[in-house]
């Protein structure tokens, strides 16, 4: 049994040690499509003196990477418009909204003989928002800036591809009005949940 197991050890090591690395170096670029699930946390604020709810969306999502040194790499997050339901005190509709959400992160990527990479980065986002609609008025929400964190892990599956899955936290906070008052300030702080295919070149 022993003499088994050994050998079903050995033989998985050489698996792993003989896979190409997904291998980032100084210079490479990476282009990422997928897809991203915004999920604001559960308390976002008071608006008007109720407490606000943000509901979650899920929209397609890219990246664009360049490493600046072997496997650190400066990458920019885009999306098409998110778009979330605004409830106040749990059953009154205050409307709905759009948003982008760029994102600028430094990224570091743990060297790998495998063909599992993880990553961890952190940067900063700028969250727009527009397209506000609301039944009780004039709805603005302003546009936020923020921190930004995350960690991934990418399988490869070619010599420049990989499958990538990944988690992100970001810092949004904005101002609210409506008909030119001031009204709170709503707390969305999502997590963002991602998949998308990564292909170096």
């Amino acid at each position: 049994m022993n003499k088994k197991f050994a050998i079903l050890t050995l033989s998985t090591a050489l698996v792993a040690l003989s896979a190409p690395a997904f291998a980032q170096s100084q210079g490479d670029w990476t282009v990422g499509v997928g897809v991203g699930y915004v999920d604001p946390k559960s308390d976002n604020g008071t608006l008007a003196g109720f407490s606000a709810e943000v509901d979650s969306d899920v929209r397609p999502i890219f990246t664009v990477e360049y490493f600046i040194r072997d496997n650190l790499g400066i990458e920019l997050l885009a999306a098409t418009p998110f778009e979330h339901d605004v409830t106040l005190g749990g059953s009154v509709d205050a409307g709905s909204v759009k948003h982008l959400p760029p994102t600028l992160s430094l990224n570091y990527h743990f060297p790998t003989n495998s063909a599992w990479k993880p990553y961890v980065g952190a940067g900063l986002n700028y969250t727009t928002f527009f397209d506000e609609e609301s039944p009780l008025g004039d709805l603005k929400v302003d546009d936020s800036f923020g921190v930004a964190l995350q960690a991934g892990l990418d399988y490869m599956v070619s010599d420049a591809g990989a499958v990538r899955l990944n988690v992100r936290w970001i810092d949004i906070d904005s101002d609210v009005s409506l008909n030119g008052t001031d009204i709170g300030t709503v707390e969305i702080d999502p997590w963002v949940f991602a998949a998308s295919y990564v292909h170096r070149f």
